[in-house]
């Protein structure tokens, strides 16, 4: 199975690059993972939010066209404990699919026809985080849910 994540615009912050590199690199030991960057859209203060949100999820259905099964990354969305969140990863695994996506949206959510697409919603937190630290936490998730699946002694640090 091969997991990606989908973001819109770079990670600025170098601290933040360090770390998702950091879990990047230690992913590649279970699994093909992949960070896929939708480039940020330009001019947007001549755009509404709705009409922001209508064109980054024209990108985010192009980006996920191939992808068997497709998570939001939502304020909205069930938050799970790791131990539930390594389930659900075996699951799918079990299950045949071939390609799984985790997205994280623009500044305003998730236009109707991307919710539409999605297989469900997923929440990290009830806190907010800016969409850059979102991707950070995410990745050390992963990281962590295959390090239970693995049994290993990561998730006891």
């Amino acid at each position: 199975m091969k997991i990606s994540l989908i973001v819109i615009g770079k990670t600025d912050e170098e601290y933040l690059k360090t770390g998702i590199a950091q879990y990047e690199q230690r992913l590649f030991h279970y699994i093909a993972f992949t960070i896929r960057v939708i480039p940020s859209l330009k001019n947007t203060k001549n755009y509404t939010s709705s009409q922001q949100k209508e064109k980054e999820a024209e990108l985010i259905l192009q980006a996920t066209e191939g992808c068997d099964q497709v998570f939001l990354l939502d304020e909205r969305g069930k938050e799970y404990r790791s131990m539930e969140f390594a389930g659900l990863l075996q699951q799918h695994m079990n299950s045949g699919i071939k390609h799984l996506a985790f997205v994280i949206g623009g500044p305003f959510g998730f236009a109707e026809s991307v919710y539409k697409k999605a297989t469900g919603k997923l929440s990290l937190s009830r806190m907010t985080f800016s969409h850059q630290m979102i991707r950070l936490l995410f990745v050390e998730q992963l990281y962590r849910a295959f390090t239970i699946l693995k049994n290993e002694p990561y998730h006891n640090e």
